[in-house]
């Protein structure tokens, strides 16, 4: 099946989803701060859809810590989830793994949430 299906295209739509989940948290946690205090209009809303936000969160977070082995979950929270921006070689030499390995659970991580998340 992967085969006929562009990797490149498919990998590059789970990064973006990724990185979306960033913002998509915090947008979470700001939504509940706003209602706890009973100020949820604070900022102008253009869109509404803090379920499908909150569902979104939920099946990322759990394609995560399902779907992927420790190294693969490392590799995608430093890569993709974290703030500060790593290169590959920091990411391989802070998990202890070689270069090549590093490449191939990347890929596999990609791959596992792309299905995990209904991609492809």
């Amino acid at each position: 099946m992967m085969a006929t299906l562009n990797e490149k295209e498919i990998h590059n739509a789970v990064i973006k989803q990724l990185r979306e989940y960033r913002a998509l948290k915090v947008k979470l946690v700001n939504l509940k701060e706003r209602e706890d205090i009973g100020a949820d209009m604070l900022f102008p809303s253009f869109v509404e859809d803090s379920c499908l936000s909150e569902l979104k969160v939920k099946q990322i977070e759990r394609a995560l810590h399902e779907a992927l082995d420790s190294i693969e979950r490392g590799i995608v929270e430093r890569k993709y989830l974290n703030i500060t921006e790593l290169n590959d070689e920091e990411i391989y030499l802070e998990l202890g793994v070689k270069r090549g390995k590093f490449y191939e659970k990347k890929k596999e991580a990609l791959t596992t949430l792309a299905r995990a998340m209904g991609i492809i």
